[in-house]
């Protein structure tokens, strides 16, 4: 185990957790915005915002799955110090972290069955930049209209499509995070 998986934790987990909770609901019960959090310092090439969601959502009984160059051993060591969540092959996931690019195709993510629809990934997906400008979000939890940057829009409108299957997904840039649950209809502008 690396020195550096024992430090980046939160220092204060019941408060911090609670906050990062409620800024992760909040984001995902309302598409298009964007909230910050705090309290973890992972190492790269996990973000703040990865790093918090992971600490507040994941725990022995949470498989997670690292993809493309989050799949390193600090990032390893960390997260199983830290969160003990054992780490899995993607369609056995119910955490993943990676950019877009690494979790292609997300097809291979477990979507739910008609019975458990609940038992669909998460996806927390890297991204360089994270804004409310970008492709037109429209559903559940957003009043008329929203954006967001998104790597592409086609995933999501046929993540949609299987409703009420499909993945849900985190998006995280530095300290930021927004989310877009699988209920959300996105369309190009």
């Amino acid at each position: 185990m690396t020195p550096d998986a024992l430090t980046g934790g939160f220092a204060d987990a019941p408060i911090q957790s609670a906050r990062a909770f409620r800024a992760a609901m909040e984001a995902l019960s309302r598409p298009g915005k964007i909230e910050t959090v705090a309290g973890a310092q992972p190492p790269a090439p996990l973000s703040v915002a990865a790093g918090v969601l992971l600490l507040t959502l994941a725990d022995g009984t949470t498989p997670v799955h690292l993809a493309g160059a989050h799949d390193s051993p600090s990032v390893r060591d960390w997260i199983t110090f830290h969160c003990g969540a054992p780490l899995v092959a993607a369609a056995d996931a119910v955490f993943a972290v990676g950019t877009w690019g690494a979790m292609q195709p997300i097809t291979r993510f477990a979507i739910g069955t008609p019975d458990y629809p609940d038992r669909a990934a998460t996806l927390i997906i890297e991204m360089p930049d994270l804004t409310t400008q970008g492709p037109r979000l429209t559903g559940p939890g957003i009043c008329d209209v929203a954006g967001l940057s998104l790597p592409e829009t086609a995933a999501f409108r046929a993540n949609h499509a299987l409703f009420p299957l499909g993945i849900d997904c985190f998006l995280t840039c530095g300290d930021k995070v927004a989310g877009l649950p699988r209920s959300t209809l996105v369309e190009d502008i």
